[in-house]
């Protein structure tokens, strides 16, 4: 009765694809507790389907200790640790025993991969969880056999999604409605104190005090690299698009000014159809990245924001999904001359 319940405090009615994670969850994890084996659990389906909304749910009722981590943030973790072990023979297989030491559930979400070195990675990872008897929760947009849609790649990549069928049971959650649209989901969502300001203009950037898209530049440290900003004060840090997704940055960079600074503005927001794939691909990990550490974002852009979430990236549509719940600050009509 537990999601039951707490669908209805939130004006949600469950769907059946929920009701049968949620039983699946309810089955496995009797069978954790009571020593058993137990098979991992792989959630897919559309955004805004409510796969994060169980996956939280879970960890509140079972008061399990627990890892819990995004895509971006696990991947940070094991390349952090082999570099940390770099003088050992198998600095991976010495992170994964420090990372996974008494794990007992891990939940992993918003899964995705698009890059053949994180794939390797991964591969590593979901081995020696399973060997281990860890309990994996995952939730993806993608169904296993999507994973690193790369057709250079996809089939180096094939291992993993057969142990992925193997070890898992692989379940839909799908409904007609994205239920991050509904108004009763405002209270649930992050970035309900940010905005998409459009177009931005100089008044508009004015009124708001935000910088110009033109400000000087200034050289910050972010770890061992030099990037650049367009200021920064107390816990805020002003940034174009170009600064953080036009240059070399990484999940990384990200992560580390998340440590210092809680409002981010980016200015500068293009047409993404407009920009290369490695372009979006960064501007996608970067909201992730925010997103997932609920920090204030002020986006600006000339578009709209629906004109502008426009392109070839895979993971675009989660994005949209994530940004659709700025505050959008849009023109405002011209009022009507006097006669």
């Amino acid at each position: 009765m537990f999601f039951q319940t707490k669908a209805a405090q939130q004006g949600y009615t469950l769907s059946a694809d929920q009701t049968r994670a949620i039983a699946a969850m309810d089955r496995e994890t009797a069978h954790l507790f009571a020593g058993q084996p137990s098979r991992s659990l792989y959630l897919h389906g559309p955004v805004g389907r409510g796969k994060s909304w169980l996956l939280d749910g879970f960890s509140r009722r079972c008061h399990l200790p627990r890892n819990s981590a995004c895509t971006s943030t696990i991947f940070t973790r094991l390349h952090q640790g082999m570099f940390q072990h770099r003088a050992q023979d198998d600095a991976l297989a010495v992170t994964l025993d420090e990372l996974l030491a008494g794990c007992r559930v891990l939940c992993f979400d918003e899964f995705h991969v698009h890059d053949i070195g994180d794939a390797m990675l991964i591969s590593r990872l979901f081995k020696a969880l399973f060997q281990r008897g860890v309990l994996v929760l995952v939730t993806s947009n993608y169904a296993p056999e999507g994973l690193l849609p790369n057709p250079l790649y996809h089939e180096r990549f094939k291992p993993v999604i057969d142990l992925i069928a193997a070890r898992m049971d692989v379940l839909e959650v799908s409904s007609p409605e994205d239920f991050r649209s509904l108004p009763q989901a405002h209270g649930q969502q992050r970035f309900t104190r940010g905005h998409y300001v459009w177009p931005g203009t100089p008044v508009q950037r004015e009124a708001l005090g935000l910088p110009a898209p033109d400000a000087p530049e200034h050289s910050l440290t972010v770890g061992n690299r030099q990037l650049k900003c367009r200021g920064h004060q107390a816990r805020t840090i002003a940034f174009t698009f170009g600064d953080l997704c036009e240059q070399l940055t990484a999940v990384m960079d990200y992560l580390l000014l998340c440590q210092d600074y809680d409002h981010w503005i980016i200015d500068g927001l293009p047409h993404l159809a407009d920009c290369p794939i490695a372009v979006q691909q960064r501007f996608i990990n970067l909201v992730d990245v925010l997103y997932d550490r609920d920090k204030q974002l002020t986006l600006i852009g000339e578009p709209s924001l629906a004109q502008a979430m426009s392109g070839q990236a895979i993971d675009l549509a989660r994005t949209a999904s994530r940004l659709g719940q700025l505050q959008q600050v849009a023109p405002q009509p011209a009022p009507e001359a006097l006669s």
